[in-house]
């Protein structure tokens, strides 16, 4: 190994693909058992590692020196092999600190609530003691090393300003979990939420409905990553790079998503979508199906609306834990809330918009089998569809045009 990872669970891990853009390199994904370890550290068979959960004290004692910022938080998840020695430090409080700078969040006289008491806790908070916060306190559901519960954060601390998310509450593969109810803190300017995976939690779509400036972890994950290279090199990046990886990053790992009216030529256009990115289609029409073990007019004609919608949502929360898909919706997958969430979770929604006249009732859709149910479900839905939706496309004359000008415009 030259650049790595190591961790007990590292399935789900991000890194490898982010220090791709960083150097040419390889960089590898090591899981350890706790005996092991040791170990690996005394071989010293690598020039740089960062290190995740569970590790991140464990590793301390093997080292040869260590950063103030590690010293401060207590925890170590960069190490660099330097003249025959391990050194460590802490890049995920630098992490914290740009996240929190690219939602625009200015913690210099303000109140903080970081939610948990684990390691990143202690990162948030000596991050937030650094970008001079006003006040800062823990939650936990215990009170913990005096941290308050989370019924006192809403009774007494109401007034709070900024909420860091330090807790796995929303990760997947439970991603519809919120770890608090954010109208009990009407004062809110901004929300920052460790978890990457999914890109935005509950908490952060949350946050965003209510016009509260909110990202996911990805983007700490990705400057916490731009500043472990440096240390492993000895070189700085330009300071563009941290952008410019998590903007890519997002762009692989978002799914695209196609909503709009039966007909509107959503699984005709995904297959072309597929044609020229190389991405997986998941229709969750034909998923649901699948699921039910009978045709949309059968389930609807035996079991009703109600359980086709029921299906759906279920559908829709399976395929969209996924990353870098693109997924056709049936038409009426947007008209539920919560399925909306489910969608931006991984993924940007997109409306595949056709003229009125081109959409064509037929019998295997029961709520738009005639041109008289089409038009009255056109008109009820619209509105919803454009409310939901983060681009809109118009149907061009074939549906590699309209994939082409999808992903033309994805890349923007």
């Amino acid at each position: 190994m030259i650049y790595g990872l190591i961790g007990e669970h590292l399935g789900h891990s991000f890194s490898a693909e982010i220090h791709a853009y960083l150097g040419k390199e390889p960089y590898e994904l090591k899981e350890l058992s706790p005996e092991e370890v040791e170990g690996f550290l005394r071989r010293g068979e690598f020039r740089g590692i960062n290190v995740t959960i569970p590790y991140k004290q464990a590793v301390i004692p093997f080292l040869d020196g260590i950063s103030e910022t590690a010293r401060e938080i207590g925890a170590v998840n960069t190490i660099a092999r330097r003249d025959g020695k391990l050194l460590g430090t802490n890049t995920d409080a630098w992490g914290l600190r740009r996240l929190l700078e690219h939602i625009g969040a200015d913690l210099r006289g303000k109140k903080v609530l970081i939610l948990g008491t684990g390691g990143t806790s202690r990162t948030a908070l000596y991050t937030a003691e650094q970008m001079k916060a006003r006040e800062v306190l823990r939650v936990s559901r215990t009170a913990r090393e005096g941290a308050v519960t989370y019924e006192e954060a809403a009774e007494k601390h109401a007034d709070a300003e900024i909420l860091i998310n330090t807790t796995p509450c929303g990760m997947f593969p439970r991603g519809g979990d919120c770890p608090v109810n954010l109208d009990a803190f009407p004062r809110l300017e901004a929300v920052a939420d460790a978890i990457y995976n999914p890109l935005r939690t509950r908490l952060v779509t949350e946050a965003r409905k209510r016009g509260i400036a909110a990202e996911g972890g990805l983007y700490m994950l990705t400057a916490q990553a731009v500043q472990a290279a440096a240390f492993f090199r000895g070189k700085d990046y330009p300071p563009e790079t941290t952008e410019e990886i998590y903007r890519a990053l997002t762009r692989e790992k978002e799914n695209m998503v196609l909503i709009g009216m039966p007909g509107s030529g959503k699984s005709t256009v995904a297959a072309a979508l597929a044609r020229i990115t190389g991405r997986p289609v998941a229709d969750t029409d034909r998923e649901i199906v699948n699921m039910a073990g009978k045709p949309i007019p059968e389930i609807f004609r035996d079991e009703g609306e109600q359980t086709f919608r029921d299906l759906e949502s279920k559908v829709l929360e399976e395929v969209s834990a996924r990353n870098g898909q693109i997924i056709a919706t049936g038409g009426g997958a947007v008209l539920r809330s919560a399925n909306v969430d489910t969608l931006r979770q991984n993924g940007r929604l997109i409306l595949l918009e056709r003229a009125a006249e081109e959409l064509t009732p037929t019998a295997d859709r029961p709520l738009a089998d005639t041109r008289e149910k089409m038009e009255k479900l056109r008109k009820e839905r619209e509105p919803i569809y454009r409310a939901a939706a983060e681009m809109t496309v118009l149907l061009k004359r074939s549906p590699e045009e309209t994939a082409r000008e999808i992903e033309s415009r994805w890349q923007m």
